[in-house]
């Protein structure tokens, strides 16, 4: 869909994140499973990743997350309208988003929680731009948070290097300059078996002839090979549709920021897409894989620092499980 077809435009005008404090390098990780910092490093591209104690939750760093992104945006909690929460890893099943919005006091806000694993970032952001190209709300707050940690087989070297738990936020706003310019969103659930947070029924007879399932989600499970495979193929192909979506070319982008899954896929696709280096964004080293996080901690930890400036287009693209992939191109600021 083309975003600029409608004169009521959507503006990113505001980001924030928050991390642990707990990090885990990878040596330290190197004391559970056989593995070294070489290892890890040369196939991920991650140096350490940071871990929620049992104290942290989602709702606490995707708090934290939010209030930077509020205050960056000019705005009060009071001011936002509706809160996306794109998780996973929820600290209830009911939803965390209603928890959030409690904690930040925006009691004028609906809040739901949006599940699309690590694409649920990209995800969210088409769906909140289509309240804000409605006309429906003005102000709306997206968040990823992920706390992976909880899921992850400590034991299992395949999985347990590659993710860490992490927040990351940004205010959308009604604006007349539509900053938002294109996307495309796909999913694939043939290949849901790749990678798997699954719940595992185990049979509770109630009374005669009634027996229900009631069990616990098992950890995470993950095909690499075919993730890779997916990614490097269906990455580019969906930023390739999203730029034409939005009459752009790749030269007109000044940013790919990628989920943050593995190195040698960032690097694989801007091969192919023909991006330079200096232009892909990479957190890996500090963050690892924080799945719905990864793309908005990225974000802020860049424009933080200076290195993306208002008007910067940036192409965003999110893969994970589901399958689920997309992309949306966006300008930062008003």
């Amino acid at each position: 869909m083309n975003l600029q077809q409608s004169g009521l435009g959507v503006a990113i005008t505001g980001s924030g994140s928050a991390s642990p404090l707990t990090a885990l390098d990878n040596e330290g990780l190197s004391k559970l499973v056989e593995t070294s910092d070489e290892w890890i490093a040369s196939r991920t591209g991650i140096r350490q990743r940071r871990l929620a104690t049992p104290a942290e939750s989602v709702t606490t760093i995707a708090t934290q997350a939010a209030q930077g992104a509020i205050v960056m945006a000019g705005l009060t909690p009071m001011d936002l309208d509706l809160i996306i929460l794109a998780t996973s890893t929820a600290d209830d099943l009911f939803g965390s988003a209603s928890q959030i919005q409690a904690e930040l006091g925006a009691q004028k806000a609906v809040a739901f929680d949006l599940t699309a694993a690590c694409s649920g970032f990209v995800f969210g952001l088409v769906t909140a731009a289509q309240f804000i190209r409605t006309g429906t709300y003005q102000n709306i707050l997206l968040i990823g948070a992920d706390v992976l940690s909880r899921w992850v087989d400590w034991n299992d070297r395949r999985t347990c290097i590659l993710f860490g738990d992490g927040a990351g936020a940004v205010v959308l706003q009604a604006n007349e300059h539509d900053r938002l310019l294109g996307f495309e969103l796909r999913s694939d659930g043939t290949q849901n078996k790749c990678l798997n947070l699954a719940y595992q029924p185990e049979p509770k007879e109630l009374v005669d002839g009634v027996t229900i399932g009631q069990g616990s989600f098992q950890p995470i499970t993950m095909n690499g090979q075919e993730v890779y495979r997916f990614a490097i193929r269906r990455v580019p192909e969906v930023i390739e549709k999203a730029l034409f979506r939005a009459n752009l070319s790749v030269e007109d982008i000044d940013w790919l920021l990628l989920h943050q899954a593995n190195q040698r896929i960032l690097d694989a696709v801007g091969e192919r897409l023909n991006i330079p280096s200096h232009k892909i964004i990479s957190n890996l080293a500090k963050h690892g894989n924080t799945s719905a996080a990864s793309i908005p901690l990225a974000l802020d930890e860049e424009i933080r620092q200076g290195k993306i400036q208002a008007g910067d287009t940036i192409v965003a693209s999110g893969f994970g499980a589901g399958l689920t992939w997309g992309a949306a191109i966006f300008q930062w600021g008003r």
